[in-house]
């Protein structure tokens, strides 16, 4: 009887362990945190750059940059954008307003103010972008060229305005000056014409 109960026993502290073993190999659920935004970030002195993306037509012809800026400064900046035109080669700025006292100001979503670039590179490459602004350092970003094909894009590819058709316009009818008359040229076409006709009659009367 007491073998018995000894076997019970040990059975007992191998299923124990056994079950308790399960706990250290059983591989545990592991949380990644995922970057999900296509964007770049940079800091340029007290402005933070976040997930800034260009979104393009297909060519590259015209984009608008998706892009949020934070600040640090108790006051508002102008931030240059700047770019180099990849069809004339020329340099091209322009200032954005970034709100102080960290708010964030974004451009390039639906119904909000946008910033766009000419001639950037066709989508899938990288483009790069000049941030700068008052005494800061300024720095050079590679800003990767989307379109709006993702759905989180949908609609954020800007177009470009339509050039108007041009409408034929109907000749200028020229109205003829008229002529002013002269009133002494008429009294005196009249008078010549009753002297004209009193020679002829007194003629007449001289013959009969």
């Amino acid at each position: 009887m007491r073998s018995r109960f000894a076997s019970i026993a040990v059975v007992a502290t191998l299923v124990t362990f056994g079950t308790a073993g399960c706990a250290f190999i059983t591989p545990q659920a592991t949380v990644y945190e995922v970057e999900t935004s296509d964007g770049v970030n940079a800091n340029v002195g007290d402005i933070s750059i976040r997930n800034a993306t260009l979104i393009s037509d297909d060519e590259g012809e015209l984009a608008s940059m998706l892009v949020s800026f934070v600040s640090t400064s108790q006051s508002d900046e102008l931030l240059t954008v700047q770019y180099e035109d990849a069809a004339t080669g020329e340099r091209v700025s322009q200032k954005v307003s970034v709100a102080g006292n960290q708010a964030i100001s974004s451009y390039g979503g639906k119904g909000g103010d946008q910033i766009l670039l000419e001639n950037v590179s066709k989508p899938g490459s990288l483009f790069p972008v000049f941030f700068q602004y008052g005494s800061e350092e300024g720095q050079q970003v590679l800003v990767p060229v989307l379109n709006d094909s993702l759905p989180e894009y949908s609609g954020l590819a800007p177009t470009p305005s339509p050039t108007p058709t041009p409408r034929p316009t109907a000749p200028a009818t020229t109205v003829p000056t008229p002529v002013p008359t002269n009133p002494d040229t008429d009294s005196n076409s009249g008078e010549s014409d009753s002297g004209d006709s009193a020679g002829t009659e007194g003629g007449s009367s001289s013959g009969k």
